[in-house]
């Protein structure tokens, strides 16, 4: 997991109320579920008591995941965003000069990222070789397909 996890405060009131709802709704809905299976007798060939036991598990595992997320969460303000180069939470135009198509972008946190909404992850190939460009620079992006080469045209908030 990264040292920190940049959000928004949107999506840090999100993430708490994600882990509230598994907390205080499904981890007691999870426990019923056990509960119920085991009055059902034999546990040994009891396989909806495994299933219940595996599903409880799975959430626990999202619960710490969550709380780790949380935890390591830093709030940014998109009011006091640096304009000048590519940070987190810009919003960049693009030409991708290989195919002269171009493209706008916001950098946003993992949690956030979401290609159809124009949200790409500050961790992604492409998020990781915008960061830091200024107007007029020309990013060179290695990606699975090969590089790609994209000029820096516009940087907003």
């Amino acid at each position: 997991m990264a040292d920190f996890n940049y959000v928004t405060k949107d999506t840090f009131e999100k993430l708490k109320l994600e882990l509230q709802q598994m907390k205080g709704v499904e981890r007691p809905a999870a426990s019923r579920a056990i509960a119920e299976a085991r009055e059902k007798g034999d546990l040994k060939e009891n396989a909806e008591y495994d299933a219940a036991k595996e599903a409880q598990g799975m959430l626990e595992a999202k619960i710490k995941y969550l709380e780790g997320v949380i935890a390591t969460a830093r709030i940014l303000d998109e009011n006091n965003i640096d304009t000048s180069k590519v940070s987190i939470l810009t919003k960049v135009a693009l030409t991708n000069l290989g195919t002269k198509k171009q493209v706008t972008y916001q950098i946003v946190s993992e949690k956030e990222a979401d290609l159809k909404l124009g949200k790409i992850s500050v961790t992604s190939p492409i998020g990781k070789g915008l960061l830091g460009k200024v107007v007029g620079d020309i990013a060179e992006v290695i990606v699975p397909a090969g590089t790609l080469k994209f000029k820096i045209e516009k940087i907003t908030s």
